[in-house]
């Protein structure tokens, strides 16, 4: 996996409720852990913009309610500081369903997805509609 050279303030914990934004069929997701976590024994494993988590379908279709799900968060209200020193920060708390080889459940994104997910994720762009 690809080095962001953005500096990224990790602002989603366990439990933290985001919107789904592509058109996979589920709706609300429920960050449960972060995949390749690391850190200190006891303290939540805080994730943020580019990071790849588990999650609970909370609403949406039947077919993914209550199911376990790999996510790729792409905005996140918490500014994030890029290396020209531009601060950006997003409206909404999102992500989108991924494989495991992480290629995209759904076909196209809703909303804007930031620069970072791009460059980390190739795949990702494909069915983006706005890269900011």
């Amino acid at each position: 996996m690809k080095a962001l050279s953005t500096t990224i303030s990790r602002s989603l914990i366990p439990g933290s409720v985001i919107t789904c934004a592509d058109n996979s069929g589920a709706r609300t997701l429920m960050i449960i852990n972060k995949i390749g976590k690391a850190g200190r024994k006891g303290r939540l494993a805080a994730s943020g913009l580019g990071d790849i988590v588990i999650a609970s379908v909370k609403s949406g279709t039947p077919a993914y309610v209550k199911k376990k799900v790999r996510v790729v968060i792409i905005r996140q209200k918490q500014p994030i500081r890029r290396a020209d020193g531009l601060r950006v920060k997003f409206e909404d708390n999102a992500g989108i369903l991924v494989t495991e080889t992480n290629l995209p459940v759904g076909t196209e994104v809703k909303g804007a997805m930031a620069r970072e997910i791009v460059e980390r994720y190739i795949k990702l762009a494909g069915i983006a509609s706005r890269v900011v």
